[in-house]
C-alpha cells in the first residue's frame, strides 16, 4: 500500500479523525431542573453533622477567638488605646488603692466580664500562692509582667524583705504593669520591673542585680522561651538545691519542649498541676512544678 492509498483511506474514515472534527459535535446531556435542584440540598445535608459535631467539640475555642480576637479588635478600634491601658484605666476607677486584693479582684472582673486577657487567673492563681507560701522564698524572677497581675499576686505573698525582679520585654505593657505594681503598693524595693529579654537578663542577674540564687522563679512569657530560658538558668548556677520553677500554661498552648526535658534531665522532681484556661471554661491548661534537685 502506497501513500495514495494511504491517503484515501484515511479521507474516507467515517470515525471523528482530525479531518472531520470541525463537523463532529459531541452529544450533550440534558438534567433536569429537579433534578439539580435536589443534588444540592443532599450535599448540604451530609456535611451537617460533621459540622455541628465541629462546632460543638470546639466551641470554646470560638468563644477564645471572638474574646480574644474579634472583641479586642473592635474596641482597639473604637477606643484607640491599647487593651492594656484599657484594663488600667478600669482598675484605676473601680478598685482600691494600696490594697492589693482589691486590684487582683478587679482586674479578674474585667478579664471574665469584660474583655479576655491571659494571665494566671485566680484559680490557677491559688495553686501559685500555696507555693508561695510553703516556700517562703527571699528572691523571686518573673518571666513575662504583662499587665501586673501575677507581680501583685506574687509581691503580696512575699515574706518581710523579700524582692521579685518581674522581667517584661515589651514597652508598653510595662507601663502599664509599673502604674498597675506601685497602685497596688508596691515600690522598688519590693518589685523591681526591668524591660528587657529575658535571655538578655538572665546571664546577667548576678551582675547587675546582685542576685546569688533564685528562690522562685515563674513563667508566662513566649512559650517557646521556655526552654532556652530554664536551660540559661540552670547553666548560670541560680538555680539552688530547691529552687522552684513554675510555668504557666503547659498544655495550652503548650510547651512540649520544655516538659520533655523536664521529665528526661533528672535534674528536678516535677508535677504538672492540672487546670483550665484562665477565664474561659472547657480549654484543658496545666502548671508545671519544677523542684530543682542540683547536679549529682
Amino acid at each position: 500500500m502506497g501513500w495514495k492509498d494511504t491517503e484515501e483511506e484515511f479521507h474516507s474514515c467515517r470515525c471523528p479523525c482530525p479531518s472531520s472534527w470541525s463537523s463532529y459535535k459531541p452529544k450533550k446531556i440534558h438534567r433536569s431542573g429537579p433534578y439539580i435542584d435536589m443534588v444540592s440540598p443532599a450535599i448540604a445535608l451530609a456535611f451537617l453533622p460533621l459540622l455541628l459535631t465541629l462546632i460543638i467539640r470546639y466551641r470554646y475555642y470560638f468563644v477564645l477567638f471572638y474574646r480574644a480576637v474579634l472583641v479586642r479588635w473592635v474596641q482597639d478600634l473604637l477606643s484607640g488605646i491599647s487593651r492594656e491601658e484599657r484594663v488600667y484605666q478600669y482598675i484605676l476607677t473601680h478598685a482600691t488603692a494600696g490594697d492589693p486584693d482589691s486590684i487582683l479582684d478587679t482586674f479578674d472582673h474585667w478579664c471574665s466580664k469584660v474583655e479576655f486577657i491571659s494571665h494566671i487567673g485566680p484559680k490557677k492563681g491559688m495553686i501559685l500562692d500555696r507555693l508561695l507560701k510553703e516556700h517562703c522564698p527571699l528572691t523571686v524572677l518573673e518571666l513575662g509582667t504583662h499587665c501586673g497581675y501575677t507581680a501583685v499576686r506574687i509581691a503580696r505573698s512575699l515574706p518581710i524583705g523579700a524582692r521579685l525582679f518581674s522581667v517584661e520585654m515589651d514597652e508598653g505593657n510595662a507601663r502599664v504593669a509599673e502604674k498597675v505594681i506601685r497602685l497596688a503598693g508596691f515600690d522598688d524595693d519590693t518589685v523591681e520591673l526591668i524591660v528587657r529579654p529575658s535571655d538578655e537578663v538572665i546571664p546577667r542577674l548576678r551582675e547587675d542585680y546582685g542576685v546569688e540564687r533564685l528562690d522562685f522563679v515563674f513563667m508566662d512569657h513566649w512559650k517557646r522561651c521556655y526552654l532556652p530560658d530554664l536551660q540559661t538558668l540552670e547553666g548560670s548556677g541560680l538555680l539552688g538545691e530547691g529552687s522552684v520553677v513554675l510555668a504557666d500554661n503547659v498544655i495550652f498552648p503548650g510547651a512540649p519542649n520544655f516538659l520533655r526535658h523536664m521529665r528526661r534531665s533528672g535534674l528536678y522532681e516535677h508535677r504538672v498541676h492540672r487546670a483550665t484556661l484562665e477565664y474561659i471554661r472547657g480549654i484543658r491548661d496545666g502548671m508545671a512544678e519544677l523542684v530543682y534537685r542540683g547536679v549529682k
